[in-house]
């Protein structure tokens, strides 16, 4: 794969050119939190139930989340799952997809928006925090530990893309999640730092550090964040690589489009890209054992690797399966490719 710059890579390439006119922080919080825009990209399984909810991490953000429960439930206790991904997308995408097909199998499940993007509060919008995210799996596994109707002792993660990464960063430090799955797995803060493969030279890092220090500078006297370039640009030239084209077919087609969507219709704040330049997340990975691990990657995906290596590094027990001929984004919502018998069959083992 060809080494792209430190720019490109920082946060998946949303850092960069800044718009023609400049994003007004305000105007960025109208599109994302108060619009209501009841669109999903999946249809609401005939098992299933879906209720709006919300609840408070411990920095006071409130998180919007969708809470899907299986019909004719009773008043039985089930075992429960917190969703969030991917990075830049929201709950009325692939998260709420996966909750849906879960909630289908038996499971109470929570698909939410992270902090300062989607329904959920947080100002300015549109930024990233490797703790905060990683806080925001916590809090919903606090919503989920007070709902009547969830047996507290079975709650597990499944994380998808970037959130993979702060999913498998939440469950090295809540002991209260007692399984993780991962799909299509990214480590955010190693790509952003590193680049893809590592490739990334010091030069470059302290380059593009030195550039964002100046940014503080700047956003500091306009009272704003600068937005970079979207993630996903509106038309294709036709050269990118194969990869890009396949977050664009997702993101920026009917097929996966949403309004609040940062990779469908927004951009990330630059400044973003410093935490997660200098904050690994995957220090403490070996402390999941003994509770299982779960990583799904395509065959063909550019973010392989990255599950593959996260498998190396973790304790037992764990398990990685290759979808064979898959890419990155059909993880995201090709409901024949992903491999949600396995999903049900991994959580029905261990949270128990």
């Amino acid at each position: 794969m060809r080494t792209l710059s430190i720019l490109a890579l920082s946060i998946l390439m949303i850092a960069g050119q800044a718009f023609g006119q400049k994003l007004k922080t305000e105007n960025t919080a109208k599109m994302n939190t108060t619009e209501t825009v009841e669109h999903y990209t999946f249809q609401l399984g005939d098992k299933v139930t879906r209720q709006k909810v919300s609840f408070k991490n411990r920095y006071g953000i409130r998180l919007s989340g969708d809470l899907y429960l299986p019909k004719n439930m009773g008043t039985k206790t089930l075992s429960a799952l917190a969703i969030s991904g991917p990075f830049g997308a929201v709950k009325e995408q692939s998260s709420g997809l996966y909750a849906n097909q879960m909630a289908e199998r038996g499971f109470i499940t929570l698909a939410f928006d992270p902090s300062y993007t989607g329904e959920s509060s947080g100002e300015p919008r549109n930024i990233a925090s490797p703790e905060i995210n990683t806080e925001d799996f916590s809090a919903a596994v606090d919503f989920l530990g007070l709902q009547k109707n969830v047996d507290r002792n079975k709650i597990g993660i499944i994380g998808i893309c970037g959130f993979g990464g702060f999913a498998l960063n939440a469950v090295a430090v809540d002991k209260r999640v007692k399984a993780v799955a991962t799909t299509s797995m990214y480590d955010i803060p190693r790509v952003s730092s590193k680049g893809y493969y590592d490739k990334t030279t010091l030069e470059e890092r302290t380059k593009m550090l030195e550039l964002l220090s100046i940014q503080r500078w700047k956003d500091a006297e306009t009272g704003a964040p600068k937005y970079g370039a979207k993630p996903n640009k509106d038309t294709l030239a036709g050269d990118e690589p194969q990869f890009v084209k396949e977050y664009f077919d997702y993101y920026k087609t009917p097929r996966g489009f949403h309004p609040r969507s940062i990779n469908s219709n927004g951009a990330w704040a630059n400044t973003s890209a410093i935490s997660l330049m200098n904050m690994p997340i995957l220090t403490y990975l070996k402390e999941i054992s003994p509770r299982p691990i779960l990583l799904i990657a395509g065959e063909n995906a550019h973010s392989r690797y990255m599950s593959e290596d996260v498998y190396e590094m973790a304790s037992e027990p764990k398990e990685l399966l290759i979808i064979p001929n898959a890419v990155h984004v059909d993880l995201y919502d090709k409901v024949n490719i992903i491999p949600f018998d396995k999903l049900e069959t991994f959580f029905k083992q261990h949270l128990k």
